[in-house]
């Protein structure tokens, strides 16, 4: 009969007897009201003891009625289009908070003191996942919470709870996927992003008190993840520390004397690329092999020509301050939470914006190579594949839009162009091709809308794809492959391509995918290619390949790596993370 009641239903005691009436205040007569047909009358005749313990019982079940359908009514109105609030804050994950409610027949979830201070903790202490602590509404937690549950109101308790729930749902969906969907803000981004269902997730945390577990849970479980943010805390902890700019002035090199040489060697101990000196000797002015070593080291970690010499670039990396530091530490965070819960057990890793490829297996990293990636105005996208074949001596066909824009122009500027470098002239397309003769092209007359024909480079040293190419098919056309033009991995930012990723001796790279394959070894890849013959070999296990951009992360030994933001993709994300609130 209790459960019958939820809706606005009054007592009328008098004597030992109860009369109730609905809610338009008209009695409930013949077991039914006369005017809403509710069904649910009756007339108690108890002892005045009894009958003022029921009339409570029934005070307190039309109470939490009335504090469950108030919740009902704010959500409710989430359907009906209008945005909701609760003591002033914007509630974001209405479809879920709808869900989560509903669930629960619209009672208030959050009763728990330990389960409101974990949340609130895990509210504050966020920035070190690089997000904002005021998108979780923790300034309207806080002033709540300051207040005792039973001393608050029933509205305030009501707006408590849905400002938790609303902060846990969105807070976890941040952890889980990220803030910003990369693929608004980069048309060549595209994400495996983890998906969980967050309402059910939210009433299994409060069932089982574990908040903060399940938070946790959430967050990118791979290495680098937790690398880099507890990375983040030791870069934390240089703010406000003093950050004088290091001034501009001529080079510095091993055995000169200039005085910026102490401020250079504080610079370096404080971010760890240099041991402090033990004595309390006045500092030296002499760039010394001692300081020579250190700089190699941090230019290493920031991606630099590392020559010891601190010049323009150098200088200005120095220069970088710990909130610059932090800024693109968050960003890189955020770009973790883009990924799939896993890798792959093996896989292939580019770090675009670090111009290196690395083999995982098993955690480990087995080979690590240098490569050349797309220039900025054909940037290399950024996407998750697998490697499904290789081809050593690959033929090259050449994209349409590089035959016009790049291939072209190269022809009618030299005439010999063709012939010097194998390509073969084809008029047509698919199995209807036919090689044709190039000296019967009038190459003038040709234009990106009259282009009738294919190039395509065979097998041979002057071949653009090399001696080998990675095939993962996709709709960019981008894959692995070797490059005849060796000598540009020396440069320190390589990024030269038309979007493909150029391989640094590419051969290791093949020998030890196939050694994973089984039945290959070096000799017989060796010989394959020196017969110049097109040889495709089918992996029997895709080798998962992620094409990333990170430019900032931890390396192998634990430190800080950082990387110039070759196609400028922070500034736009940095934008996205400072106002972006999407559920």
């Amino acid at each position: 009969m209790l459960s019958t009641l939820l809706f606005p239903t009054f007592l009328v005691v008098r004597g030992g007897a109860i009369q109730l009436s609905c809610g338009l205040r008209k009695p409930l007569v013949k077991n039914n009201c006369t005017e809403c047909r509710s069904g649910v009358s009756m007339r108690v005749v108890l002892s005045p003891g009894r009958c003022r313990l029921l009339a409570m019982l029934l005070l307190m079940v039309s109470l939490v009625a009335d504090a469950g359908e108030s919740l009902r009514q704010r959500l409710e109105a989430l359907h009906s289009g209008y945005s909701a609030e609760a003591a002033g804050e914007r509630l974001m994950t209405t479809q879920a908070l709808s869900e989560f409610y509903e669930a629960r027949g619209y009672e208030l979830a959050w009763t728990d003191l330990r389960s409101r201070i974990a949340l609130l903790t895990e509210v504050e202490a966020v920035a070190q996942d690089g997000l904002l602590p005021t998108d979780y509404h923790l300034l309207a937690l806080q002033e709540l919470m300051a207040e005792d549950w039973e001393q608050l109101s029933a509205a305030a308790r009501d707006d408590l709870d849905l400002l938790l729930s609303d902060s846990f749902l969105l807070l976890g969906s941040h952890l889980l996927e990220g803030k910003v969907n990369p693929e608004t803000i980069d048309p060549e981004w595209f994400a495996n992003r983890r998906q969980r269902a967050m309402a059910p997730l939210l009433a299994e945390a409060l069932a089982n008190s574990a908040i903060t577990a399940t938070l946790d849970v959430l967050r990118p479980s791979q290495d680098g993840y937790r690398q880099l943010k507890a990375a983040r805390a030791r870069i934390a902890g240089l703010v406000g520390e003093p950050w004088a700019d290091i001034p501009v002035g001529p080079a510095i090199k091993l055995g000169m004397e200039d005085e910026r040489v102490p401020l250079i060697r504080q610079r370096l101990v404080t971010l760890g690329d240099l041991e402090a000196a033990n004595d309390e000797a006045a500092p030296s002015s002499t760039y010394d092999r001692t300081m020579d070593q250190a700089v190699v080291e941090f230019q290493r970690r920031h991606g630099l020509e590392d020559d010891g010499i601190v010049g323009r670039s150098t200088l200005a990396a120095l220069n970088r301050t710990p909130e610059d530091r932090l800024q693109q530490i968050d960003l890189n965070l955020e770009r973790w939470r883009w990924l799939p819960d896993s890798l792959g057990e093996t896989y292939v890793l580019v770090n675009i914006a670090a111009f290196e490829l690395k083999l995982v297996q098993k955690s480990q990293v087995k080979l690590s190579k240098r490569v050349i990636v797309g220039r900025p105005f054909r940037r290399t996208p950024v996407f998750s594949d697998q490697i499904r074949y290789l081809v050593f001596n690959p033929t090259w066909t050449v994209p349409r839009k590089l035959m016009v824009q790049d291939k072209l122009p190269e022809i009618v500027r030299d005439p010999d162009y063709i012939q010097r470098l194998g390509f073969s002239i084809y008029h047509g397309w698919g199995s209807e091709r036919v090689q044709v003769d190039p000296q019967t092209v009038d190459w003038q007359s040709l234009s990106s809308r009259n282009f009738p024909y294919q190039l395509v480079q065979e097998p041979g040293p002057q071949n653009a794809l090399g001696q080998v190419k990675f095939m993962f098919p996709n709709k960019f056309d981008v894959y692995l492959h070797d490059t005849p033009s060796r000598e540009l991995f020396r440069k320190s930012e390589r990024s030269f391509s038309s979007g493909c990723i150029r391989v640094h001796e590419p051969l290791d790279l093949a020998a030890a995918l196939l050694e994973i394959e089984g039945g290959w070894d070096r000799a017989r890849i060796d010989s394959v290619v020196d017969s110049l013959k097109t040889t495709t070999v089918t992996l029997k296990q895709p080798i998962p390949v992620h094409l990333e951009y990170w430019t900032a992360w931890t390396g192998d030994d634990g430190r800080l790596q950082f990387r110039n933001d070759v196609y400028t993709r922070d500034a736009r994300l940095y934008e996205a993370l400072q106002t972006s609130r999407r559920p």
